[in-house]
């Protein structure tokens, strides 16, 4: 098969609260108004398996494991996605979004969680191999107001929103300095700002890897 035939993977990346789950809607529904296939998906999730892996770690039952048994368990639900959703629908010409990916990994089990890196860098090339995303979204926000975000939409605190502060910095520290390392994947985009706002940004860098026509200043609804 072509690179051409094939279609595209965009994942969205970042700390808690930093509203990835809303611009992958509005990314997907954007994608769809130009006449593209788009499939949505989530990390860890995404299929009967994965979801089933995603409810034992945010509820905290692998925290005993470590971080090298809970990326471990991430890479786990991340090869059922590959194989079951992202992978066939690339193959068939389709645009993936995916909130999270491969990065968050890197960024909570390794760089902040202390999982060695070469443990890491083998589960990527094994699991994920040349399927890596051809543009990831890092959403960056002071980790103070992405976990107000975070604690204020939902009733229960998850396994990583109930870290304290340190984490959460060290973490967007950790998200900053992947999307200083792969500039040629990576975009990097300012979280702080209204929806519209991040949504036209989105749109932008979009545009730009896959010469789209770029966005109005004011953002149009699909």
């Amino acid at each position: 098969m072509t690179r051409r035939a094939r279609g595209r993977f965009i994942t969205l990346e970042g700390g808690e609260g930093v509203g990835k789950s809303t611009q992958a809607r509005r990314l997907a529904a954007r994608l769809r108004t130009r006449g593209l296939e788009v499939v949505e998906t989530r990390e860890p999730g995404g299929t009967p398996r994965a979801e089933a892996l995603r409810k034992a770690i945010l509820e905290g039952a692998a925290r005993d494991l470590g971080p090298a048994g809970e990326a471990t368990l991430f890479y786990a639900a991340r090869a059922d996605l590959l194989d079951t959703l992202i992978r066939p629908a690339l193959a068939r010409g389709a645009w993936v979004v995916c909130d999270r990916f491969a990065d968050s990994t890197e960024a909570y089990q390794g760089a902040r969680g202390g999982a060695d890196p070469g443990l890491l860098m083998a589960l990527r090339a094994a699991i994920v191999g040349t399927s890596m995303p051809d543009l990831t979204l890092v959403f960056d926000l002071d980790p103070a107001r992405g976990l107000a975000r975070a604690r204020s939409r939902s009733g229960a605190v998850d396994r990583f929103e109930g870290e304290g502060f340190a984490f959460h910095r060290d973490l967007r520290a950790a998200f900053l300095a992947i999307a200083e390392r792969e500039p040629k994947r990576c975009r990097l985009i300012d979280a702080a700002a209204d929806e519209d706002a991040v949504e036209t940004a989105i749109w932008n860098a979009v545009a730009a890897k896959f010469r789209f026509a770029r966005a109005a200043a004011k953002s149009v609804r699909a």
